[in-house]
């Protein structure tokens, strides 16, 4: 409950600081407080400017506005404006930014569109994400959670209305749901993931996963090692967050579990390795779409340098990211953590008790049943080959997939691109979510191939397994979909525009970096996703960066590393968001990968988390705006996250010492 408050409290706190940003200057547009909206037709409507008191405001002239999340430029006459969208619409959002405030409106279209409008209060977009995230935290059952955050969507959707609280909740299973499941990509998410797992049990029921351990237990001899060799493997396989999360989680379990590290722990490195360095490296399937938006704003601001080069001057403030994998390499060698994960890592250590649910009698039995159906089925057969070469054809088929779907011949006839800028634009291009079924696919072919080759298991008992292994993944299948579902919701209600819409006025330009990253991350906290979230704020932080700056008399010269780290902040601040989020289907998949519980995945990896964060942005992007030298501001931030480790982490038992203690209390 503590926790809960502290992260209510948190997100109301940036809601309100946001809200004060605003301040009202007089010029042409100062006088304009309201947008009222009125239907013509079902697909046409006429816009009017107003005071505070609804009185209508001659603004003659054109208005940038964001119509259903489009960006528009729309001419006033006399105040009044008329667009069309292209077809009918039941919610309409219109937000406009004034340059002293942003006005923000939601509107409800009736059965008969000339009936006229009805307003929705914004803020009530923000009560879908708010109400799953908080039921999620108090109850722990993160499936009802998002079912009554969807409804709460479908209720404000629907009208406000009795009748749309049954509206809303039918329209879970045949809209919200059925947009889920129809969506090409998710369903790509749900068959990779199942291939995953069915991989996984084959290669442990024919004793390929036992041989793994064996030859990961030269290098991870101990608890300090097994935790260096699963943060390698988290920033080796780099080029796929979603890969990474599944490939090194499910590896590396058997390994932690040998050396009493808790899940939680192995959920927290497997998360907080995949995203951060996903976001960053030159050859990933974000890259494409990072190039793409960054790419676009900078034609639309007229900026001359490429938007690979903007991105790769932006690495050097990317503070959360770096400073993120720094901290995780320190907490392992000084063998120290603190708050909810050092009880975690306490009760594994001691007790043996990996995960909290094994200290419960039932939760123990349920242990030991899931874990029998991975045994392999001849111990004595335990060859590392059997699993390694799957994985790698898992690894390599999804490099080869990303090469093969984003190949451009012109590209690599360009005499003037070099080998790695080449390679970066053809994973950019690439359908990676093609490319992780084939690979997954082959890794399940490879899989079987092996087991039935080397007569282990027969075709039947090897079938038998992989159906296991489907099964293990259903229950994060069923809440990938419930958050896809939950982030419909806060698309159609426009909970991105509106959180957006709070962040307005005349300020430095030298805070706008610090401003976007909290912006950033409270969008990917609401919304569960890094990707949505660069989609909504590089279009609009971007500019916004360029003309506050260029507004206040700054040259390009001074003006172009405010726009590196803006374009910086908002990956760190998307990510960040997305490690705290119980919503996000990258945390929801490194839960699954490890084996550890949903809810104490989150609630032990939020204080990190945290605190990585507020070194990033409070300390080195204000530093890096005062000028201060880029590796300066690393080598202070580092030192900073190195005194806090010393003075409020606690040692952990070493392998030693918790033997000893396991035997004394058995």
């Amino acid at each position: 409950m503590k926790l809960t408050k502290t992260l209510i409290s948190l997100i109301f706190l940036l809601l309100f600081s946001f809200h004060l940003q605003a301040q009202e200057i007089p010029n042409g547009k100062a006088a304009i407080e309201e947008l009222k909206l009125q239907a013509v037709n079902d697909t046409a409507f006429t816009l009017s400017t107003t005071n505070e008191t609804g009185n209508l405001v001659k603004y003659s002239g054109p208005l940038s506005l964001r119509i259903n999340g489009n960006l528009q430029e729309v001419s006033f006459t006399e105040g009044e404006a008329k667009f069309s969208l292209a077809k009918q619409s039941k919610l309409v959002q219109v937000s406009a930014n004034l340059g002293t405030h942003t006005i923000a409106r939601l509107y409800r279209t009736g059965d008969d569109a000339t009936q006229g409008m009805t307003e929705i209060p914004m803020w009530l977009s923000i009560l879908p994400p708010l109400i799953a995230i908080v039921l999620a935290l108090i109850f722990r059952e993160v499936l009802l959670a998002l079912f009554a955050g969807i409804w709460i969507g479908g209720f404000v959707v629907y009208g406000l209305s009795l009748k749309s609280m049954f509206t809303g909740l039918l329209a879970v299973g045949d809209t919200y749901l059925m947009q889920a499941l129809t969506d090409s990509d998710h369903v790509s998410v749900v068959i990779f993931s199942m291939l995953i797992g069915g991989m996984v049990a084959v290669i442990s029921k024919n004793g390929g996963m036992a041989g793994v351990v064996n030859v990961l237990s030269r290098y991870a001899k101990s608890a300090k090692s097994s935790q260096l060799v699963t943060w390698f493997l988290g920033i080796a396989i780099f080029f796929d967050d979603y890969a990474n999360t599944l490939i090194v989680g499910n590896t590396m379990r058997p390994v932690t579990d040998k050396h009493r590290i808790s899940r939680e722990k192995l959920a927290y490195l497997v998360d907080s390795t995949a995203a951060p360095v996903a976001a960053i490296a030159f050859v990933t399937t974000w890259i494409g779409a990072e190039l793409g938006y960054i790419k676009d704003a900078a034609i639309l601001l007229g900026i001359q340098e490429g938007a690979y080069s903007l991105f790769f001057h932006s690495l050097e403030y990317a503070y959360y990211p770096v400073l993120t994998l720094v901290f995780m390499l320190m907490l392992i060698l000084m063998n120290r953590d603190f708050g909810s994960m050092h009880h975690a890592e306490t009760r594994a250590r001691e007790t043996g008790a990996v995960t909290a649910a094994s200290l419960d009698r039932k939760g123990q039995e349920k242990q030991q049943q899931e874990m029998s159906e991975f045994e392999p089925i001849d111990e004595s057969r335990t060859r590392s080959i059997n699993a390694l070469l799957p994985v790698a054809v898992v690894i390599l088929g999804t490099l080869a997939g990303l090469l093969y779907t984003g190949y451009n011949p012109e590209v690599w006839a360009d005499a003037g691109l070099g080998f790695m800028r080449k390679l970066s634009i053809t994973i950019g291009d690439s359908n990676s979510y093609t490319a992780l079924i084939w690979a997954s696919l082959s890794g399940v072919l490879t899989a079987v191939i092996l087991t039935i080759g080397q007569r282990i298991m027969s075709l039947s008992e090897t079938m038998e397994s992989l159906l296991v292994g489907f099964k293990t993944m259903l229950p994060a299948i069923l809440i990938l979909v419930l958050a896809w579902s939950l982030a419909a919701v806060t698309k159609d209600l426009y909970t991105a525009e509106y959180l957006t819409s709070l962040f307005s006025g005349n300020i430095s330009p030298y805070f706008l970096p610090e401003i976007t990253f909290f912006l950033a991350a409270i969008i990917a906290f609401s919304t569960g996703s890094s990707w949505g979230t660069m989609a909504i704020l590089y279009p609009l932080m971007m500019p916004a960066a360029w003309y506050v700056s260029q507004g206040q008399g700054l040259s390009v010269e001074e003006t172009m590393p405010i726009m590196y780290n803006v374009i910086s902040v908002v990956l760190a601040g998307a990510v960040f968001g997305d490690h705290c989020s119980p919503i996000s289907d990258t945390t929801i998949l490194s839960s699954l990968a490890s084996g550890c519980n949903h809810i104490d995945h989150v609630k032990t990896q939020l204080p990190y988390a945290i605190t990585v964060a507020l070194v990033a942005n409070l300390v080195c992007t204000n530093l890096s705006s005062w000028g201060v030298h880029w590796m300066l501001v690393y080598i202070i931030g580092v030192a900073i996250l190195w005194g806090i480790i010393r003075l409020i982490g606690k040692k952990n038992l070493t392998g030693t010492e918790s033997e000893t203690v396991h035997h004394q209390t058995a």
